[in-house]
C-alpha cells in the first residue's frame, strides 16, 4: 500500500509543503527536556547521549536476524543503468560461485528501480524492458546457497519528481534547489524529509514485499551536506528553536544544536525503515551504509547498539592513506559493534577524486588491502560497478584472494582479540572541539604498527570497566574533550592499575567543546594548565637528560643512547607541576632562529621545563606529553618520535608482552583467539609505496620470529603457518611459545590449535 498522502501529493504538483512535513522525531518540547540545548545541560556539561538524543522516544532494536553471523565473504554488484539490456547475469552467477562468496548486495532501487516497481515516481531502468533483473539475480544467488541483500540509494531524483515534489528536493544555503554535481540532469535530494521518510520507505517495502531479501542495503541515504529545505527549516525550529545554522562553529548554539538534531533525524529514519522491513520480513533488517572512526557524522555508540551487522565502506587507498587504514577502519568499528559482524568493503577500481570507477588497481594493492582488512576481523566484500567489465584484471586475484580465504575460514572466525593496549577516539571532540583530530590518532597509529604492538581502538564514551576489561593500557592522542564522567573512568582505571598516556591538550576541553580552567586530568598527569598554547614552535628542540644520582637514562629514552638532543613538536602546552617530580627525562630547548644560517645557534643551552611528565600513582603508570609528540610524528616521520612513542607505551603498559615478532620489515601484527584455537596474523606491509599507494609489487619479508604467551591452561596440539602450508619450526617455554616464520608474501597466519 502506498499512504493516501504520498498519493495526494503525487497528484497535486504544488500541495502545500506544511501538510507533508514529517514529525517522526521528538516534538519541541520533549526535545529540548532531554536535551536542553540552550540551557542547562549545555552549561553544566552532562553528557549522556542517550539521554540527549532523546532515547525514551526511541523503540527498541528489533531481534538480531539469523543469518547475519553466517557471511564470511561477500559480494557486490552495482548495476548502471543500461546494463539490464548489457549485462551476462550468468557469469556473474558462475563468478560468484567460483569465488566461494556465501553473501551478495545487488542493486535494487533508489535513483534506479531494476525491477518492474510500482512505487509512483520511482524510475525505473529505461533499458529494463520486461524483465525483472532484480528477481532473476535473486533467484540465481538463492540457488547457491547466499545470504543475499538489495541496494538502495536515494540520493538522487529526476525532474518529474521535483516538478511534483518541489519539497523533496535538497536546497543550498541561498535557497537554491540543487541540482546534482556529477549527473546535471538529476536533483540531489533531501535526506531529512518526507523524500525517505515516505517514498523511500514505500519503497523498500514493496522490495521487502516482493523478494523477502535477508536486508536492504542503504547507500548514501544520509544527507550530500547541509540541506535548508522548508522541512528541515520547520523542523530543526520546532525541534530546537534555532534557525538553520549558517556558522560551522560547534560553539554557536544552533550548530551544536543541529549536530545532534539532524542525528535523531537520521536514527530516527533507520528505526523507521527497520521496523517496515522487519514487519514484512521479521529475519530481516536495514543496513544503514554509514559509521566509521573520529569524523563520522554519526555517533558510534547508538550505531553499535542498533546495528546486528555493519559495513565499513572505505574501498581503497586514495593520495597519502596507509596501507594499515583498512585494518582501523575494523578496529574503530569494533570499539562500538563488540563481537557482532563487520564487514569490509573493498573496490577492485581505484579511489581517487577522479571518480575513475570502472578503472582496476593493481593486484598487489588489492591483496595488500584485503589481507589488513582480514587481519583485523573486517570480513571482506568486494564492490564492481557496471556489470558490463571494461577490464578483467581483477577477476582472477580477487578469485585467489577468495578461495585462500575460504580455506583459512575456522581461523578467521575469531571471538575475541588478545591486545592490551587501546587506542581512544573521540567523536565528541571532533564535533564539538573541531582541529584535525585525526592526525594525533594517525601518529600512534603508525608508531604502534611500526612498533609491531597488537592493538585495539576504544571510543571514549566506553570507558566503563566492563569494556576495559581485557586491556592494560589506553592512549589518548590528544583527546581535547572529556567529560567530568569520562575523566573519572579514566582515573578509576589507572587505579585499577592501569597504564595511561595522553597527549597535548587532553581534557583540556568538556565534552561539549567548551575550555576548561585546567584539565580534567590535572590530578592523573600532574600537572596544571598555566593559560598558553604555543605554536608553531620553529627549530625547537628537546634535551635527553640522565638521572642526577646515577646518570642512568629513564626506559622512555631507550633506544636514543647516543643522542643529546632531538626535535621537538610544533605545538605545546604551557603546563607548571602540581607536585615535585624526581626526574624529567625530557627538557626544552626553546626555539631559535633558523634563518640566517649565522644565526642558527641556541640561545639557551638548558632548561628545566619538563616536556614529558611520568607518574606512578599506586599500582597504574602515567604518561603525559604536553606538546604534539603524535600529530608531529605523523607529519614528518621521525624516527626519534617513534621510540619515544613506542617506548612510552611499553613502560606505561609494565608487564612481558604476549606477543613479540622480531625480524626485518614492517608488519601488522594482530592477535585473535578462537573457538578452539589461537592465531598471529602477520600482514607484510614493507614496500617502498606504503605510505603513497599504489602499490605496485609485494616484496616478501624475511625470516621473523614469533614469541606468543598462550591462554592459561591451554596446551598447543598443532602448530600451522596457512599461507606456507607448513608446519614450522616451534620452541615451547612455559606458557610461551616461540615459532619460526620463514618469509612472509603478503600475509602469513601462524595457526596455533588446541
Amino acid at each position: 500500500m502506498i499512504p493516501g498522502n504520498l498519493i495526494a501529493a503525487s497528484q497535486s504538483p504544488r500541495a502545500d509543503a506544511r501538510t507533508v512535513i514529517i514529525e517522526t522525531g521528538m516534538d519541541r518540547r520533549s526535545f529540548l527536556k532531554s536535551v536542553s540545548l540552550a540551557g542547562a545541560t549545555v552549561a553544566l556539561g552532562n553528557w549522556s547521549w542517550p539521554g540527549i538524543s532523546g532515547a525514551a522516544n526511541s523503540s527498541a532494536s528489533a531481534p538480531t536476524p539469523s543469518w547475519v553471523d553466517k557471511p564470511m565473504r561477500w559480494a557486490q554488484l552495482t548495476l548502471v543503468e543500461d546494463d539490464p539490456g548489457k549485462f551476462d547475469l550468468q557469469f556473474w552467477l558462475d563468478y560468484f560461485k567460483r569465488t566461494r562468496s556465501d553473501a551478495v548486495c545487488l542493486s535494487a532501487g533508489g535513483c534506479v528501480a531494476y525491477y518492474p516497481t510500482r512505487v509512483p515516481f520511482h524510475h525505473r531502468s529505461a533499458w529494463l524492458g520486461q524483465r525483472d533483473v532484480l528477481g532473476e539475480l535473486v533467484t540465481g544467488c538463492r540457488k547457491l546457497g547466499m545470504v543475499v541483500i538489495a541496494r538502495t540509494d536515494p540520493h538522487a531524483t529526476y525532474d518529474d519528481v521535483q516538478a511534483a515534489h518541489p519539497d523533496w528536493i535538497a536546497v543550498d544555503a541561498a535557497g537554491k534547489p540543487r541540482r546534482h554535481w556529477a549527473s546535471p540532469e538529476m536533483w540531489v535530494t533531501c535526506a531529512l524529509g518526507p523524500y525517505n521518510f515516505e517514498f523511500m520507505t514505500e519503497v523498500k517495502k514493496e522490495i521487502m514485499s516482493r523478494y523477502q531479501v535477508d536486508a536492504i542495503f542503504i547507500n548514501r541515504w544520509d544527507g550530500s551536506g547541509m540541506c535548508f529545505c522548508e522541512h528541515c527549516q520547520i523542523n530543526f525550529r520546532k525541534a530546537s528553536g534555532h534557525e538553520l545554522p549558517r556558522s560551522s562553529n560547534p560553539q554557536d548554539a544552533a550548530r551544536r544544536a543541529y549536530i545532534l538534531w539532524s542525528q535523531q533525524r537520521l536514527f530516527d529514519l533507520w528505526r523507521l525503515w527497520d521496523s517496515e522491513v522487519h514487519r514484512l520480513n521479521p529475519d530481516s533488517c536495514v543496513i544503514p551504509n554509514t559509521g566509521g572512526g573520529a569524523n563520522s557524522a554519526l555517533d558510534m555508540q547508538r550505531i553499535g547498539e542498533l546495528a546486528p551487522t555493519l559495513i565499513a565502506d572505505r574501498q581503497a587507498r586514495r593520495g597519502l592513506t596507509a596501507p594499515w587504514a583498512n585494518g582501523k577502519n575494523g578496529k574503530e568499528f569494533r570499539a562500538t559493534m563488540g563481537r557482532k559482524p563487520i564487514v569490509g568493503i573493498f573496490s577492485v577500481g581505484v579511489e581517487e577524486p577522479y571518480r575513475w570507477k570502472d578503472s582496476v588497481q593493481s593486484e598487489a594493492e588489492i591483496r595488500l588491502w584485503v589481507a589488513d582488512g582480514v587481519a583485523n576481523d573486517l570480513r571482506p566484500w568486494f564492490t564492481k560497478f557496471s556489470g558490463v567489465l571494461h577490464d578483467k584484471r581483477w577477476l582472477k586475484p580477487v578469485e585467489e584472494i577468495y578461495r585462500r580465504y575460504a580455506r583459512w575460514e575456522k581461523y578467521l572466525r575469531n571471538e575475541t582479540p588478545l591486545a592490551r593496549i587501546g587506542l581512544v577516539y573521540s567523536q565528541q571532540t571532533a564535533w564539538f572541539h573541531g582541529s584535525r583530530v585525526e592526525d594525533h590518532t594517525l601518529g600512534w597509529y603508525q608508531a604502534l604498527i611500526e612498533a609491531r604492538i597488537p592493538f585495539e581502538m576504544v571510543h571514549d564514551r566506553l570507558l566503563d570497566a566492563v569494556h576495559l576489561g581485557p586491556l592494560k593500557t589506553l592512549i589518548l592522542p590528544n583527546i581535547a574533550s572529556l567529560s567530568e564522567r569520562q575523566c573519572a573512568q579514566l582515573c578509576a582505571f589507572v587505579e585499577r592499575g592501569g597504564g595511561l598516556i595522553a597527549t597535548f591538550e587532553t581534557s583540556l576541553y568538556d565534552e561539549w567543546g567548551v575550555k576548561r580552567q585546567d584539565f580534567g586530568l590535572a590530578d592523573l598527569f600532574g600537572v596544571s594548565f598555566k593559560g598558553r598554547v604555543d605554536g608553531p614552535m620553529q627549530n625547537s628542540y628537546l634535551r635527553l637528560e640522565g638521572s642526577p644520582q646515577t646518570g642512568g637514562r629513564h626506559p622512555l629514552l631507550a633506544g636514543l643512547e647516543d643522542a643529546q638532543r632531538i626535535i621537538n613538536g610544533v605545538r605545546c602546552v604551557e603546563v607548571e607541576a602540581t607536585r615535585p617530580l624526581p626526574h624529567a627525562p625530557l627538557t626544552l630547548i626553546p626555539s631559535y632562529p633558523d634563518l640566517p644560517m649565522e644565526k642558527v645557534y641556541p640561545r639557551v643551552l638548558k632548561t628545566d621545563v619538563p616536556q614529558v611528565y611520568l607518574r606512578e600513582p599506586g599500582p597504574g603508570r602515567v604518561v603525559y606529553f604536553p606538546w604534539d609528540i603524535d600529530r608531529t610524528f605523523w607529519e614528518v616521520l621521525a624516527v626519534d618520535h617513534f621510540k619515544l612513542l613506542r617506548n612510552a607505551a611499553m613502560w606505561a603498559t609494565n608487564e612481558e608482552p604476549r606477543i613479540t615478532v622480531t625480524g626485518p620489515g614492517v608488519l601488522d601484527v594482530t592477535v585473535w583467539r578462537q573457538q578452539a584455537s589461537l592465531t598471529v596474523h602477520l600482514v607484510n606491509l614493507t614496500n617502498p609505496m606504503m605510505m603513497k599507494g599504489p602499490v605496485r609489487e609485494l616484496i616478501p619479508v624475511g625470516q621473523q620470529e614469533v614469541r606468543v604467551c598462550l591462554p592459561e591452561g591451554v596446551r598447543p596440539k598443532k602448530v600451522r603457518l596457512l599461507a606456507a602450508g607448513k608446519s614450522p619450526r616451534v620452541q615451547r617455554s612455559g606458557q610461551y611459545l616461540s615459532v619460526s616464520v620463514p618469509s612472509i608474501f603478503d600475509h602469513e597466519v601462524v595457526a596455533i590449535d588446541f
